[in-house]
């Protein structure tokens, strides 16, 4: 095993880098299996062809599983987790669905109700991908 921020060679049962101080699977400069670099945004080593797995620091922009999940079920509505996340326009299209919805005709909570019980299973079971882009 190799550190994925430094490339260092690890015994598989070090908590962190010896080399770096570096968590172990925090990082993404190398490759855990065979040290090699990689690129930024790579999927799989080039060197070994191994997958690269992200790092858990890189899920939910960097936020808390428990703290997105708290927030989601209390005041989620509102999009206040995704402003959490760095998903503006996510936030924002929420906060416009609720609030027309509910003057118009009652369909826009529906929908963002409908949205959030989708964001709370991908969430808790980590395939929840943060896109700043995206309104939906």
């Amino acid at each position: 095993m190799f550190c994925k921020n430094c490339g260092e060679a690890m015994n598989d049962n070090q908590a962190i880098c010896l080399k770096c101080g570096v968590k172990t699977g925090d990082g993404n400069k190398f490759c855990a299996n065979c040290g090699k670099e990689v690129a930024e945004n790579a999927e799989v080593c080039l060197s070994c062809g191994v997958a690269i797995k992200k790092s858990n620091s890189d899920y939910l922009a960097g936020k808390d599983k428990v703290l997105i999940i708290v927030l989601l079920l209390l005041i989620g509505g509102f999009g206040v987790h995704n402003f959490v996340m760095g998903e503006t326009k996510k936030g924002v299209t929420k906060i416009l669905l609720n609030t027309l919805g509910a003057i118009a005709c009652g369909i826009g909570p529906i929908i963002c109700f409908v949205l959030l019980i989708v964001e709370l299973v991908r969430i808790c079971t980590d395939k929840y991908e943060v896109d700043t882009n995206k309104l939906f």
